[in-house]
């Protein structure tokens, strides 16, 4: 972990001065495949700071992160980004529990429901807008939950597409976690006319 952090704080040199200033008690968290996540305080809130790895070779992802963070705050999905530049971005810290430990430890399937629901809703979000996430299908870090509220995290390889699959893709999950009833039929109905309609009838198949 120790040269994670000595990596992480040389990728930190990529903020601009007056950013490394206004960081306080900078802690490491995470590593991901893209990227390294720090918490700190920034403008006395808590926020999750995110550059790139030294090992990764992906362009432009947390610019594209970030560009999409900026649409997708005015619809409440995604934590609020606060600051980006080049290859860095710095958004409020999100707490909660990732989604695959909330559907455990959760024994009131009122609330289950709600949750899933709400998260669906918000893949029809990105469904409307035309965006593809591409993690629904798998969604194990993607998704933090704080009963009532749900924020989805990881936005570097969204792209648009007239065909998105949020909504499908996360019905595969529900599918696979027995959550949801296979209506194979419900599905394909909605992938070839994403209308409200047939979304609603999504909905009423999640158990």
């Amino acid at each position: 972990m120790a040269n994670l952090i000595k990596k992480g704080y040389q990728e930190m040199n990529m903020l601009p001065k007056y950013l490394k200033k206004s960081i306080k008690e900078m802690t490491y968290l995470a590593k991901g495949s893209r990227g390294i996540i720090y918490t700190g305080i920034y403008k006395n809130k808590k926020v999750a700071i995110k550059t790139k790895s030294p090992e990764s070779e992906a362009i432009g992802r947390l610019k594209n992160e970030s560009e999409f963070l900026k649409l997708l705050n005015k619809h409440n999905i995604g934590p609020t980004l606060l600051n980006s530049g080049k290859e860095y971005i710095i958004y409020e810290f999100v707490e909660g529990e990732f989604l695959p430990e909330f559907l455990i430890k959760e024994k009131d399937k009122k609330k289950k429901k709600k949750i899933l629901i709400n998260i669906l809703k918000q893949a029809r979000k990105l469904d409307k807008l035309r965006i593809n996430k591409l993690e629904f299908t798998r969604p194990l870090k993607h998704v933090l939950i704080k009963y009532p509220k749900v924020k989805i995290l990881d936005f570097e390889r969204c792209y648009y597409t007239e065909s998105p699959k949020n909504v499908t893709q996360f019905c595969q999950f529900l599918i696979n976690r027995k959550l949801m009833k296979k209506e194979i039929k419900i599905l394909q109905q909605y992938k070839e006319n994403q209308t409200e309609k047939n979304f609603k009838e999504i909905i009423k198949k999640i158990n």
